[in-house]
C-alpha cells in the first residue's frame, strides 16, 4: 500500500488566527478554515464559476464563495442544505509540531450537480420573420403618476412608425417599470465573476432586467434607446442598465464570445440643457463595444441649451414640432434599413480579430 502523502501548508497558530485562508500547493488551491478548535480543508475552487473559496467568508460551518455566494461545508465540502450533492473535494488534515499538514493523495471526489441552464444561456438564433425593433426608455418616472417625457414621446413616435409604416414587430421596455438591481461589482472581484447571463440574473429570479437581455441578445434586430439629459449626461437609469450590460461585453474579453452580431442601435436624446454630443458619444462608444452597428446619423436630439430653464417651453417644443416627429420616424427608417442589409448580406462570422481590443495582449507579449 502506498504511503500517505502529507504536505506542510503552514504554521497552525497563524492559520488559526486567520480563520479562513487560501493556501496554494503547486497548482492546487485549498481553502483552510479554523472554527471551534478544528481545522477544515477543502478545494479552494468553487463549483459554480471557479471562484476562490479561501478568499470568501465563513458563515457558520459553511464557506461562502466571494464571487456568487455559493456555500460549501468547510470540512466535508458538501453544498448547503438542499444542495448537498453539489460538493467540492475535502482533504484530511492534522497538526504536528505546531504545523498544519494536509493529505493530498486521497481527497474526496468533487461532484458538480447538473443545473438546468438559464433560459438566456440558450444558443443565439434569429427566428425567421419581419425586422424586430425594441425601444428602451431610460426616463425615470413615477409609474403611478406619469408625466410627459420628451424622450419617451419621440421614442413612441419612432416605434409607431416602425410598426405601422415599416411593418416591423416592436416591443417597448420602460426601465422605470422594471424592478432590477444595480450592478454589484462582480467584475471588480474578477473578470470571470462577471458571467453571461448576468450573475444577478442567475441568482435572483425576481430581477426584471431579464427582459432587456432577452430583447438585446435574442429578440431584436434594432434597438432604439431614448434618454433625457440629466446634468450633462444620460439618465441614471441608463447607467444603471449599462453597468449590468457589461456582462455582454465581458464575454468578448474573457471568452472571445460575441453575443451581439448583425444588430443595429440608434438613439433619441432630449434635455433642457446641452451636451448632446457628449451624451451621444458615450452611448455610441458603449453600444459599439457590445457589438452593435449604427446607421448614418445614428441619433436625433433636441436641447435648447444652458440658458433655457423654462421647462414648459422645452416640453411644448417637442409636443408641437412636426420636424422632430419626422426626425424620429426617419431614424427608425435608417436603422431598419441597415438591419435588413446586414441580415441579407453580412456573413455571420464566428470570431472577430482581437488585436487592439480591450484586454488583449499582443503576440509579442505572449511569446
Amino acid at each position: 500500500m502506498a504511503e500517505a502523502k502529507w504536505e506542510d501548508v503552514g504554521a497552525a497558530r497563524e492559520l488559526e488566527a486567520q480563520g479562513l485562508s487560501e493556501v496554494v500547493l503547486g497548482r492546487t488551491k485549498l481553502a483552510v478554515s479554523f472554527k471551534d478548535g478544528k481545522f477544515g480543508v477543502v478545494s479552494g475552487t468553487c463549483n459554480h464559476a471557479g471562484g476562490p473559496l479561501g478568499k470568501g467568508r465563513l458563515e457558520g460551518d459553511y464557506l461562502v464563495c466571494p464571487w456568487h455566494n455559493w456555500k460549501f461545508h468547510r470540512c466535508d465540502g458538501k453544498g448547503e442544505p438542499g444542495f448537498e450533492d453539489d460538493r467540492v473535494s475535502a482533504f484530511q488534515c492534522k497538526v504536528e509540531n505546531q504545523r498544519l499538514l494536509v493529505r493530498t493523495d486521497n481527497p474526496t471526489a468533487r461532484n458538480k450537480k447538473p443545473h438546468p441552464p438559464h433560459p438566456l444561456a440558450r444558443k443565439i438564433e434569429r427566428k425567421p420573420g419581419e425586422i424586430r425593433v425594441a425601444g428602451i426608455s431610460t426616463t425615470n418616472m413615477d409609474e403611478a403618476n406619469p408625466r410627459y417625457s420628451t424622450s419617451d414621446a419621440l421614442l413612441e413616435v419612432s416605434l409607431a412608425h416602425a410598426k405601422d409604416a415599416l411593418k416591423c414587430e416592436t416591443r417597448l421596455l420602460r426601465l422605470s417599470a422594471l424592478k432590477f438591481r444595480n450592478c454589484e461589482g462582480y467584475y471588480s472581484k474578477s473578470a470571470n465573476a462577471c458571467t453571461w447571463p448576468c450573475s444577478i440574473t442567475q441568482m435572483d429570479e425576481k430581477d426584471e432586467l431579464t427582459a432587456v437581455y432577452e430583447a438585446l441578445v435574442h429578440w431584436a434586430d434594432v434597438v432604439l434607446v431614448s434618454t433625457p439629459i440629466r446634468w450633462g449626461v444620460a439618465s441614471a437609469l441608463y447607467f444603471k442598465m449599462a453597468e449590468r450590460l457589461n456582462c455582454i461585453q465581458n464575454q468578448i474579453t474573457i471568452r472571445d464570445s460575441v453575443l451581439i452580431r448583425r444588430k443595429v442601435a440608434a438613439f433619441i436624446i432630449t434635455g433642457g440643457q446641452d451636451n448632446v454630443q457628449g451624451v451621444a458619444g458615450e452611448m455610441l462608444c458603449f453600444f459599439s463595444e457590445l457589438g452593435f452597428h449604427f446607421p448614418q446619423f445614428p441619433y436625433v436630439a433636441h436641447s435648447r441649451g444652458w440658458s433655457a430653464e423654462d421647462m414648459e417651453r422645452n416640453v411644448e417644443h417637442v409636443m408641437k414640432s412636426a420636424e422632430l416627429r419626422t426626425g424620429a420616424q426617419e431614424l427608425a427608417g435608417r436603422a431598419v434599413e441597415l438591419a435588413k442589409n446586414l441580415l441579407a448580406t453580412a456573413p455571420m462570422v464566428e470570431h472577430t480579430p482581437r488585436g487592439g481590443r480591450k484586454a488583449y495582449r499582443l503576440e509579442i507579449e505572449r511569446s
